[in-house]
């Protein structure tokens, strides 16, 4: 899936002030590419992840996907576009305390008319692809930081979407673990996913990926 981002500009009011999230932001996802979105905190990454993923709609500019302009497509057809060829890893997981690794994977699979056995086999995979087969029926409660950031990229990959994207997937975890999803993303994107990750952890903007320099809503690629 090639994703071209064209003139991009998302404005908010705050009081009497017009606030610039994303400024006239152009640039190409390729598919099959890992690319990092560089920046600090209220730099306009995740404003940029929620327009790429169409969970918020632009101001101004366009995102084509394969070539089709997201404006035209219809709620239905944003829909699905959100639920099966987008993978979105949140900064702060959102998993359901009262259900279980598994139930909480399962989640974006129920609008799907699946068997409930062909749910729970997708579901397993996901585990399976981000090492948590062992931990199937606990609660979140009982995870780790990073085995809760595991649960929220297998939940993200359940649908077997062609582009994924992570916001700040590292930052609250330690240098090991932080190394373990970083490493998880490198294999999903071996194997064909196209990657974006916004981050302002320098350990991942140090590798020598493609990158994408966010300052005060305006982008630059290095």
């Amino acid at each position: 899936m090639r994703v071209e981002i064209k003139d991009l500009t998302k404005t908010y009011r705050k009081g009497d002030n017009i606030i610039r999230a994303v400024d006239g932001v152009s640039a190409t996802l390729e598919p099959g590419s890992f690319t990092v979105l560089w920046g600090v905190s209220g730099s306009g990454k995740s404003t940029l992840l929620n327009l790429i993923a169409s969970i918020d709609r632009p101001t101004e500019g366009e995102i084509l996907v394969d070539g089709e302009p997201m404006s035209s497509w219809s709620e239905e057809r944003l829909t699905r576009y959100r639920n099966r060829e987008i993978g979105f890893i949140f900064q702060s997981f959102y998993l359901i305390p009262s259900l279980t690794v598994l139930e909480n994977v399962s989640l974006p699979l129920v609008p799907d008319r699946l068997p409930a056995s062909e749910k729970r086999e997708r579901a397993l995979r996901a585990l399976e692809t981000a090492g948590l087969t062992h931990r199937t029926n606990h609660l979140p409660v009982e995870l780790s930081g990073g085995e809760q950031q595991r649960v929220a990229i297998a939940r993200a990959l359940v649908n077997e979407p062609s582009l994924l994207l992570a916001d700040e997937p590292t930052s609250d975890l330690d240098t090991e673990t932080g190394q373990r999803i970083l490493a998880l993303l490198r294999e999903l994107n071996s194997r064909g996913t196209t990657v974006l990750v916004a981050t302002h952890d320098p350990r991942i903007a140090e590798r020598p990926y493609q990158r994408w320099v966010m300052q005060d809503g305006s982008l630059s690629q290095s």
